[in-house]
């Protein structure tokens, strides 16, 4: 477990496991490394491709720093595991795909409702179902955000290369820890094997970020209160002398099961909701790209982004006007952000590996008199710079 206090000590470790510099590594490995350097210690997960070589490095590397990897049964212990470990002080990670992270949406909601900081790598994969198995994907952007049943808030952020894998992990653990919440990390197949050089920096340039701990036994015993006003409760842990209830039942801010009285449901599941919702300063993130002078929008995001960013300086080479956003954080999606781009252009063009996904969180924000197009591709191929530069001379 890794608590205040012990980071001199931890950046000398990882200093000398870890000289700072320049790496070639897969997309998967540099996810592992950046969950390490964000202090995660605990990995339980069940290997399904094209996840698997961030449980191998998990398993090679976290012994090496103190933590622990739990080779589970199936998906659904994996994120049991990680939510009972959560409670005792660990930063936690597993890593899944396709298939799996079907199975983990029950417990997934569970982690929501007991608010449990933990990380979810969904390694996307061609679907539904098998599918096909080594082949990337992006088709569970709206999985991401609505898997599990009931009104519940979700952060998910998604990397756009192999080096910013690493520091998405990252980002993710900070965000978890502040908000006392579940983020899902979608990444994909195609990133996840692909090999690409990576800085690994020294550990002082690592923010890194932990969750509340009651200061005083009246907090400790409001285990879902607000005594901050933030809508982030301090979280007592297991084996540190405290009676803490967690149960995924509606219950009150002492933790008990209340699941009969109105108001206690209406206030915990607004708070849970409020919590995310105002304090997207933690979370939103994304890039734009020549948007001042834009006539022309393309939206895009993960694996499909740069390919994107290709198109887009070709085309400005051509003299075409065209400008692109990539959101770093998809769920909550940046939709005022959005709606102040779309008021600046005439089209927008939303490259993605599916059918259509982020483009209908685009058409939530944009006029009905601009052009909106998706630039879609399915079977395991990811777009070209080529096929989304046709798009954008087909509007401009």
């Amino acid at each position: 477990m890794i608590i205040r206090g012990d980071e001199p000590e931890q950046k000398k470790l990882l200093r000398k496991l870890y000289k700072p510099g320049n790496y070639f590594m897969m997309g998967d490995e540099a996810v592992a490394y950046g969950a390490i350097f964000a202090g995660c210690r605990f990995y339980a997960g069940y290997p399904i491709t094209p996840s698997s070589e961030i449980a191998e490095t998990m398993a090679r590397e976290l012994p090496k720093v103190g933590g622990y990897y739990l080779q589970m049964e199936d998906e659904i212990a994996s994120i049991a595991a990680m939510i009972g470990a959560s409670w005792t002080g660990f930063k936690v990670m597993t890593a899944t795909s396709g298939p799996g992270f079907s199975l983990m949406q029950e417990n997934l909601g569970y982690a929501v409702m007991t608010e449990t900081p933990l990380i979810l790598v969904d390694v996307q994969r061609s679907g539904p179902s098998t599918g096909q198995a080594t082949k990337g994907a992006q088709g569970d952007f709206f999985q991401a955000r609505w898997g599990t049943h009931g009104d519940h808030p979700i952060v998910a952020v998604s990397p756009i290369s192999v080096e910013d894998a690493f520091w998405e992990t990252i980002r993710a653990f900070n965000i978890a820890e502040r908000l006392r919440t579940p983020v899902v990390v979608l990444f994909d197949g195609i990133l996840g094997h692909t090999r690409e050089q990576i800085r690994i920096p020294d550990p002082d340039e690592v923010e890194i970020a932990y969750r509340k701990l009651p200061q005083n036994e009246e907090e400790a015993k409001l285990p879902f209160g607000d005594p901050h006003g933030d809508g982030v409760p301090p979280m007592p842990l297991f084996g540190h002398g405290y009676f803490t209830h967690v149960t995924g039942s509606t219950h009150k801010e002492n933790g008990l099961r209340d699941v009969y009285t109105p108001e206690v449901h209406d206030r915990l599941v607004r708070r849970i909701h409020r919590k995310i919702e105002k304090n997207r300063e933690v979370y939103e993130k994304y890039e734009e790209y020549y948007t001042d002078d834009a006539e022309i929008l393309v939206v895009s995001w993960g694996v499909s982004a740069r390919p994107s960013l290709g198109a887009v300086l070709k085309a400005r080479e051509e003299g075409i006007k065209v400008g692109l956003f990539v959101p770093k954080t998809v769920h909550p999606f940046p939709g005022e952000k959005m709606r102040e781009l779309g008021k600046r252009v005439r089209a927008i063009l939303v490259p993605e590996m599916n059918l259509g996904q982020m483009i209908l969180e685009v058409q939530r924000f944009v006029n009905d008199d601009v052009i909106l197009r998706g630039v879609n591709k399915i079977g395991g191929v990811p777009l070209t710079v080529e096929e989304i530069l046709r798009e954008i001379r087909g509007v401009a």
